[in-house]
């Protein structure tokens, strides 16, 4: 049996994730509060009124930014405030709803990330916009059997989270969710399609325990593959509750 073995959202683009019990999924996007924020890295020409997608190099993120690994985000949607800290000691905390309480986070960037500075840190979002790595709202998959395979091969663990997927799957054959591409998943009353796979990027060389570059994934995946992919996304088209441990079908 395919099972729901956990959900994941990234409040903030390229900080730590946080673990849901249940998420509710709405047609046409993404899982509420996923990527509601990024931090831009210098001018990036977001545009509030007017939000369009845009790179990751764009804002602080994994792929150039190992270090932000370190940081243990913590949002709270009700209040609006994001704690930031490290083994157990608080470093930041600011509600982003206010500009003291962006002010406070980004001075916290300005000092802990001045030598990746390319010009201002800036909490940016927009209503209803998500900084996803793609432009179409989507929630990004990872099967947890894929992940263990991969792992057995390098002969090392490889910690699922290094992914940063939205959802994790167990039960489902490794490397068998690129045949779903085209397919629907029905988890409750909610259905995802399965829309391509993902390809990955230098972010997944971060170890997210440990915030250091250690696995050089898309090489490897390259070498023994043929490919860089990783992982599948998937367009939610009808509405649903899910949560972990929830049965995973594939309707015929």
């Amino acid at each position: 049996m395919i099972r729901l073995a956990s959900i994941y959202r990234y409040p903030v683009k390229g900080l730590t994730p946080e673990r849901l019990p249940s998420a509710d999924l709405r047609a046409g996007e993404v899982i509420a509060g996923d990527r509601l924020y990024a931090i831009e890295n210098g001018p990036s020409g977001f545009d509030r009124e007017a939000p369009q997608w845009m790179p990751k190099i764009k804002f602080l993120c994994l792929m150039r930014n190992a270090r932000l690994a370190a940081f243990s985000a913590h949002y709270n949607d009700g209040t609006t405030m994001l704690s930031i800290e490290r083994d157990g000691e608080l470093l930041a905390a600011g509600d982003l709803r206010t500009p003291d309480g962006r002010a406070a986070i980004e001075n916290f960037f300005e000092t802990s990330m001045a030598s990746e500075r390319r010009g201002a840190f800036r909490i940016l979002e927009a209503p209803g916009h998500s900084f996803s790595d793609l432009a179409k709202k989507v929630v990004s998959i990872i099967n947890l059997d894929t992940v263990e395979d991969f792992s057995g091969a390098l002969g090392q663990q490889v910690h699922p989270l290094r992914f940063r997927a939205n959802l994790y799957l167990a039960g489902l054959p490794a490397w068998s969710e690129f045949d779903l591409v085209g397919k629907t998943l029905a988890i409750g009353q909610a259905r995802l399609k399965i829309v391509k796979r993902t390809e990955r990027c230098a972010a997944t060389e971060v170890n997210p325990e440990t915030a250091l570059r250690d696995i050089d994934v898309p090489e490897i995946l390259l070498r023994r593959r043929g490919n860089v992919d990783f992982g599948i996304y998937a367009e939610v088209t009808a509405t649903g509750k899910i949560a972990e441990g929830d049965p995973v079908e594939i309707p015929a």
